[in-house]
């Protein structure tokens, strides 16, 4: 009676079914895999979702791209980052992850299939199965930084890929492309009749590299149909508000059969809605004083982990170039899920293993920057004590 898109198997992994005995247990717990803005402690404008009342918003006028205003208010957004889009190239959709189901009815048939990076977080499996799409992995590999590994996306390439995915930043490794991989990247997939997919919901929290910015001196431009990935979710700190987008860019014949194709799938959802399309001017303008308050939580606790590390010499915290989160390289006496079973039962304490994550090999541990510092700070202390030991 169901579709094989949605798995037969729904068990949950070990960790998780740990989590919630855990917490049924009434157990404290140092959640170091906090990854949501709005309960870490973070002071929001008592105001910041009055936007979203508007009297307007009780007249239902639907547009399928999304309304003009809604969309200037992000081409700004993107101008504030010093790429240049034209409000006709922008699409809005009610998430990222709307965003790529969006995008993979307009790029693949059933049995297509497309490139996602490893590591990175693993959304894709879910998104692809549900949308009938094969996906296939290619890798990065770190070198003192993390590097798109180039021979890994021609070995991967087959006659059926449709996309590539890029993450940059990535989640969680914290790694950016440079204007030369992202060249590479969209010179392979155009050449090979393919789309580029960027995933930038991270673009707003540098660590101080190169930004991702898109301009003639960094020498990277669109020779594929690309489509540009961002949201308030990340950019303002808003996941409960929901609005993504999708800038487009490439060839212009291309990217003007893709605006009107999209605009013919998003007529038939129309899942945006109208309020948070209204109040998107305000909110996106609102959005800076909640960032800066994410970018200094996140200075805070990657100060206080290097301080840390500092003195365990037998843990690396892998380079971070953006993002909120941290990769350590512990040793790998016992396995991942071992150890992140053991802190968090005999030390109350919650961090992510690489393989959730498709690292290559072990052992890597997962952790954010986003929680209160002095849940960060002794959170980590146990960390780094339980490897040590």
């Amino acid at each position: 009676m169901f579709s094989s898109r949605v798995p037969a198997d729904r068990q949950v992994n070990h960790l998780t079914a740990a989590v919630a005995a855990h917490r049924r247990r009434g157990r404290p717990l140092l959640d170091l895999t906090a990854t949501n803005p709005t309960t870490v402690g973070l002071a929001y404008p008592a105001d910041t979702l009055n936007p979203l009342a508007a009297a307007s918003a009780l007249t239902y006028r639907p547009e399928p791209l999304g309304i003009l205003p809604a969309r200037e208010a992000v081409a700004h957004d993107y101008a504030r980052r010093g790429i240049s889009v034209a409000p006709s190239r922008i699409v809005l959709t009610a998430s990222t992850s709307e965003a790529y189901s969006v995008l993979l009815k307009l790029l693949c048939d059933a049995g297509d299939e497309v490139l996602v990076p490893a590591p990175s977080y693993p959304l894709f499996d879910h998104l692809t199965r549900l949308d009938g799409v094969g996906s296939r992995t290619y890798q990065l590999a770190y070198h003192g930084r993390w590097e798109l590994d180039a021979h890994s996306v021609d070995t991967a390439w087959t006659d059926r890929i449709q996309a590539v995915l890029a993450v940059s930043p990535n989640n969680p490794t914290g790694s950016v492309l440079t204007p030369a991989e992202l060249s590479f990247l969209s010179e392979r997939a155009g050449g090979l009749d393919a789309a580029l997919i960027v995933d930038e919901v991270f673009a707003d929290y540098n660590h101080g590299e190169p930004s991702l910015k898109r301009n003639e001196e960094d020498g990277w431009s669109a020779r594929a149909l690309t489509f540009r990935l961002g949201g308030l979710s990340k950019s303002a700190g808003l996941p409960q508000v929901k609005l993504g987008w999708i800038a487009v860019d490439g060839p212009e014949r291309l990217v003007n059969e893709a605006l009107d194709r999209l605009g013919l799938i998003l007529d038939t959802y129309l899942s945006v809605s109208t309020p948070v399309q209204l109040a998107a001017p305000d909110l996106i303008a609102r959005g800076g004083v909640v960032r800066q308050a994410i970018q200094d939580r996140i200075r805070t606790n990657l100060h206080a982990l290097r301080q840390a590390i500092a003195a365990h010499p037998a843990v690396e915290a892998l380079r971070i170039e953006a993002g909120w989160s941290a990769v350590l390289r512990v040793p790998a006496r016992r396995s991942e899920e071992e150890m992140v079973l053991d802190l968090l039962l005999e030390h109350d304490t919650l961090v992510h293993p690489g393989f959730f994550f498709d690292f290559a090999h072990e052992a890597f541990l997962i952790v954010s920057l986003l929680p209160e510092p002095d849940v960060f700070e002794s959170g980590i202390t146990r960390l780094l004590e339980y490897v040590n030991a």
